[in-house]
């Protein structure tokens, strides 16, 4: 009987470390396009797990020292790491993330300030118009914006004429630039302009030059918590974060259709 209490005991103890391993801090750094559906997501994923999440933001590329590549190259603790999927892969090809999983699908949009006229993008040809006819125009220090300077206005055959009116934002959202009135045109993930006071969303780029943005979610690979990290990106990934995913203006990766 003592011997059975005291295997009791220690099934007790296992169980209770194993819990206690799971349940603690998990610190995220997140991008700006997944970052609607994931605030929305904290407060139900803190209760459900027991977890505290601390949250650390930036963009996903380019060279402000806020951005996610750089704070892991300086040393900086996480357990998991939020961002477009182009800006991950030199991240996993250097052992720095590990275990991807995509949580949601971004597209590009077009701003402007509220209460301007609204451009016609309703066609590839009235689209590259109301890129010639515009003053200014900005886009982030992201994958749409690095996707409009390096491969789009090339596409469109634009390039000399977009260069000396284009301006590439750092580690702040474009559309706080267009509602201030800095630039006529503002462009970026669709979920990362509606939040955003002072704009109208004129809508999205014509699909023929539009671009699919995957956010991704990884766990570093010296994570201090990676069983935290694990339990935090398979609830991110579930049907339970689906509605906060589209509210947020993406589209949920493991949605079929």
């Amino acid at each position: 009987m003592r011997h059975m209490k005291f295997l009791g005991a220690a099934l007790c103890l296992l169980l209770a470390g194993q819990a206690s391993a799971l349940a603690g801090t998990v610190t995220v750094m997140i991008s700006g396009g997944f970052s609607p559906a994931y605030n929305a997501l904290i407060a139900a994923y803190e209760k459900s797990s027991g977890n505290t999440l601390v949250t650390v933001r930036g963009p996903s590329m380019g060279a402000d020292p806020t951005a996610i590549p750089a704070r892991l190259a300086r040393g900086e603790a996480a357990d998991v790491v939020i961002m477009a999927r182009a800006g991950l892969d030199k991240l996993v090809a250097d052992g720095s993330v590990t275990e991807p999983t995509d949580l949601g699908v971004g597209r590009i949009a077009m701003a402007v300030k509220a209460g301007a006229a609204r451009p016609d993008i309703g066609t590839v040809e009235a689209f590259k118009q109301a890129l010639l006819d515009a003053k200014s125009i900005a886009y982030p220090d992201a994958a749409s914006g690095f996707y409009l300077r390096d491969v789009l206005f090339k596409k469109l055959g634009i390039e000399k004429e977009m260069a000396a009116k284009s301006h590439m934002i750092q580690a702040t959202p474009v559309g706080l630039n267009i509602a201030r009135g800095e630039y006529e045109l503002g462009f970026q993930n669709y979920a990362e302009l509606k939040p955003i006071a002072g704009i109208d969303i004129v809508g999205l780029i014509p699909e023929a030059v539009q671009l699919s943005i995957p956010y991704t979610a990884t766990l570093v690979a010296k994570a201090p918590n990676p069983a935290g990290g694990r339990d935090l990106i398979r609830f991110l990934a579930s049907p339970a974060a689906y509605d906060a995913i589209r509210a947020s203006g993406l589209k949920p990766a493991g949605e079929k259709n």
